[in-house]
C-alpha cells in the first residue's frame, strides 16, 4: 500500500483531531470513523443504520472505490484527493433530550437540500471560492460540479452522502454527462486544507439539521428554505428536467416550494412541481 505522505499535495486527516473537535458534549455528531479506503460510505453507513448504529454517526474514507451518486451513476476520486464521507440521521424518532419530535418521511426530502446548504457555506467561508447549488444535489464551483450529493433510506434512517473534489487534477477528473466536473483547487480556492472544510462541513450541517428538527420539519420556519433558495442557481434558469419516468420537462424554474420542489413553467405556460429528476441547466 502506498504511504499516505507520497503525495504531499494530500496530506491524510486525522480520526482523533476530527473526533476531538466535532464529538463534543451536545453535538449531533457522536462517532467518526475514518477509513483509509473503502467501497461505499453510504454502504457502510447504512449497515451499521441495519445493526441499529445511533444517529450521529460519521464515516469518512481518504479513498472510495465504488461510491455513486444518483442513478447510480460512479463517483470516485483519487486517495485523499476530495472529502468523501456519510452520516447517519434518524429524523423519524424522537429525540427527548432534545426535545425533538418525530417528524414524516415526507420532510425528508429536505435532507440532500440541507446538506447543500451546509456545503455551500464551508466552501465559501473556508475555502474562499463562490459555490452555487444546482438543484437538487450539486454544487458548483467555478462554473463546473464540484461535489455531489446522495441521501437514501435505509430501513428508519436516512444516510446522506457528499463527495466532494478538493485538489482533484484536470487529468483525473471523470467524465460526465451534464457539467463538466472540477475541483476547489481547480476553481481557485484559497484554501484546499480538507480538515477545516470537514470540520466546518460538518458543524454547519450539525446547526442546520438542529434548527429544522426543532422547527418540527419546516423548512420555511427553520431558515432553511431561504437559505436555500438565496444559495440556488437553478431557480431563474430555462432548464430540461429528465423525469424518473423518462419522459423530459423543459421550462423556467421559477423557484423551491416548501416541500424541496423545484417549480417549473413550461413552456406552455403550465407550472409543474419536480419532486425527482436530473436538471440540465440549458442557458
Amino acid at each position: 500500500m502506498a504511504s499516505p505522505f507520497t503525495d504531499l499535495d494530500r496530506p491524510p486527516l486525522s480520526e482523533r483531531s476530527l473526533t476531538r473537535a466535532l464529538v463534543t458534549p451536545g453535538s449531533l455528531w457522536r462517532r467518526v470513523d475514518l477509513r483509509t479506503e473503502t467501497a461505499s460510505t453510504n454502504a457502510d453507513v447504512a449497515a451499521a443504520a441495519a445493526k441499529g448504529e445511533r444517529e450521529g454517526l460519521v464515516v469518512v474514507a481518504e479513498r472510495q472505490t465504488a461510491g455513486r451518486g444518483r442513478r447510480d451513476r460512479q463517483w470516485t476520486s483519487p486517495a485523499r484527493a476530495g472529502l468523501t464521507l456519510s452520516v447517519l440521521l434518524r429524523p423519524g424518532q424522537a429525540d427527548r433530550e432534545r426535545g425533538w419530535a418525530a417528524l414524516t418521511p415526507g420532510s425528508f426530502a429536505w435532507l440532500p437540500l440541507l446538506a447543500g446548504v451546509a456545503l455551500r457555506e464551508a466552501v465559501e467561508r473556508v475555502a474562499e471560492v463562490d459555490a452555487a447549488l444546482k438543484w437538487p444535489n450539486d454544487l458548483i464551483v467555478g462554473g463546473g460540479k464540484g461535489a455531489g450529493i446522495l441521501a437514501e433510506v435505509a430501513g428508519d434512517a436516512v444516510v446522506v452522502g457528499v463527495g466532494l473534489n478538493v485538489t482533484t487534477r484536470a487529468e483525473e477528473l471523470p467524465e460526465t454527462t451534464g457539467l463538466p466536473a472540477t475541483s476547489l483547487k481547480l476553481a481557485g480556492a484559497a484554501v484546499t486544507d480538507r480538515d477545516p472544510l470537514l470540520r466546518a462541513l460538518l458543524r454547519g450541517f450539525a446547526s442546520w439539521y438542529a434548527g429544522w428538527r426543532e422547527a418540527g420539519g419546516d423548512a420555511e420556519m427553520s431558515g432553511l428554505l431561504a437559505a436555500y433558495r438565496r444559495g440556488c442557481a437553478t431557480i431563474g434558469r430555462q432548464v430540461r428536467v429528465m423525469l424518473p419516468a423518462g419522459a423530459t420537462l423543459a421550462g423556467e424554474a421559477t423557484g423551491v416550494d416548501r416541500d424541496g420542489q423545484l417549480i417549473v413553467r413550461a413552456e406552455d405556460g403550465a407550472v409543474h412541481r419536480v419532486s425527482a429528476g436530473d436538471v440540465l441547466h440549458v442557458r
